[in-house]
């Protein structure tokens, strides 16, 4: 039975609503610095959204529109990730097969063969290579069909729903339930095209004659296994995905879910299975819509309540909790915090569009918070400016005093 945790039912209550009052004076004190931070004459106010909260407790430490619908940015992919992790598991690994239509006759397979995807974004030459020998070390030696690539598992929508034009290509690749090398040669050829021509080159390369050319098609139902890759545990692709901010990771997985119930994989279905995840574990969903998985669309929401929600969920599930951990970067160490925050014990999620900078994490594990700025467009450098002033703030606090470290 999947462990279910109803939290932060309260993120919304009033600051004097949660705190003790033998701490109300120095809690006051820690909201009137932690607004302080957040103030610019390049922000607004108005369009922040922010909140920090007991790790363990879920006191409410501060709160600004805490449950205001804003652009999240990047910090979408956190509930991405944390819905993934929560549904498959960490050990969970996609795959990637190769399976004949027709009949062996000796070292020949009469028919066609079909490279057929289930959407994963790790997928380079060197796997398609290992299926060529596995195919090879079966004793098979010429194929007199085609070799065509099968990418039926998803729609075949390139783009998130929202995206800016120039988005595709540039902040991510075309998404395709079959991606060999990230699409190196798109748009030239399609995805699955690419990935079909990889594995009919690698047969040939290992000595398997192949009568047709490379395509497309759709494996029959009744379809021959032959070979299969499996990818990288999901931990290990959620620790790049959130690390690194990887957009095409992001996107990929979130239409994986899609396929889930049966169905074709398309973001809208990921997104309902992100959604029913979040509503199950008690998050606070008033405003919330998930429309992408790696926050590059400007129709997404979040609310700073619903973030903290979701990472506290995290910490809270023992099945998940180291993996969803180590996908966040460590401030002064690694991934897109490499270079802020250092010597702060400080773990976070970045994010930044032209409509939206964000930073959500934990202190010490002792404090989760997020921070959420929009603008039209926003001003990221100050945004991030104020951001590190919020977290700091909280890491020098009483909250956060404690000997934990966070490691790479």
């Amino acid at each position: 039975m999947r462990l279910r945790v109803a939290l932060l039912a309260s993120c919304s209550a009033s600051i004097a609503a949660v705190v003790a009052s033998t701490s109300l004076a120095a809690s006051g004190d820690l909201s009137t610095r932690l607004t302080k931070t957040l103030r610019s004459p390049n922000l607004s106010l108005e369009r922040t959204s922010a909140v920090a909260v007991d790790a363990r407790t879920g006191t409410v430490l501060f709160a600004h529109n805490e449950t205001r619908p804003v652009i999240p940015a990047s910090n979408e992919k956190l509930p991405v990730a944390w819905a993934a992790l929560t549904r498959l598991g960490t050990g969970y690994r996609l795959t990637t097969e190769v399976l004949g239509r027709g009949s062996r006759v000796g070292a020949t397979w009469d028919g066609d063969l079909f490279l057929r995807g289930s959407g994963d974004p790790t997928l380079v030459t060197a796997d398609i290579a290992r299926l060529a020998g596995a195919i090879r070390a079966s004793g098979i030696r010429r194929i007199t069909g085609w070799i065509r690539g099968d990418e039926s598992a998803f729609d075949s929508e390139r783009a998130g729903v929202g995206w800016k034009a120039s988005f595709l290509g540039i902040e991510s690749p075309p998404l395709s339930a079959l991606v060999v090398d990230r699409a190196r040669g798109w748009p030239g050829h399609s995805p699955p095209l690419l990935a079909a021509t990889a594995l009919r080159d690698a047969l040939g390369a290992r000595g398997v004659a192949i009568d047709g050319p490379a395509g497309l098609g759709k494996a029959p139902a009744d379809a021959q296994r032959l070979a299969i890759d499996r990818s990288p545990t999901l931990a290990t692709i959620a620790r790049t995905m959130n690390r690194y901010s990887d957009n095409f990771t992001a996107e990929m997985l979130l239409k994986h879910l899609g396929t889930l119930e049966g169905e074709v994989g398309t973001s809208e279905r990921g997104s309902a299975i992100v959604v029913a995840e979040m509503k199950a574990a008690g998050i606070p969903m008033q405003g919330v819509r998930i429309v992408d998985g790696s926050g590059l669309s400007s129709l997404n929401r979040l609310t700073a309540s619903a973030l903290v929600a979701v990472i506290r969920a995290g910490l809270a599930n023992p099945r998940i909790r180291e993996a969803f951990l180590a996908s966040f970067s460590v401030a002064g160490r690694n991934g897109t915090l490499r270079m802020r925050l250092p010597g702060l014990g400080v773990r976070g999620k970045t994010g930044t569009t032209s409509l939206a900078c964000s930073l959500s994490g934990l202190v010490n594990e002792a404090v989760v918070f997020a921070v959420l700025q929009n603008g039209s467009p926003v001003a990221f450098w100050p945004a991030r400016i104020a951001q590190d002033r919020f977290v700091t703030v909280l890491a020098r606090s009483a909250y956060a005093r404690t000997t934990a470290s966070p490691s790479g």
